[in-house]
């Protein structure tokens, strides 16, 4: 049966999965920049700075996301409970 203990601790997992992975994102991003470029120039013609463009708009919905889908309700739910 699904408590609010339960939702809690999902919540709480599910923050930590999302927040790591926006984490591999960023490193990857920053650390293999060039491989993952070339990757997706060959599929998509984008200019360098059309690339970053859409990662950096990427990373900043998927954080949003987080923050509002996870991380608020968690919060809420650890303020009640």
């Amino acid at each position: 049966m699904l408590t609010l203990e339960v939702l809690r601790k999902m919540l709480g997992w599910c923050s930590l999965i999302n927040i790591s992975l926006l984490y591999v994102w960023f490193c990857l991003l920053i650390f293999a920049h060039d491989w993952m470029y070339a990757l997706h120039h060959k599929w998509f013609n984008l200019s360098k700075e059309r690339f970053d463009a859409i990662h950096y708009a990427g990373m900043a919905i998927f954080k949003m996301g987080i923050i509002l889908l996870n991380l608020t309700p968690y919060l809420a739910l650890l303020i009640i409970t």
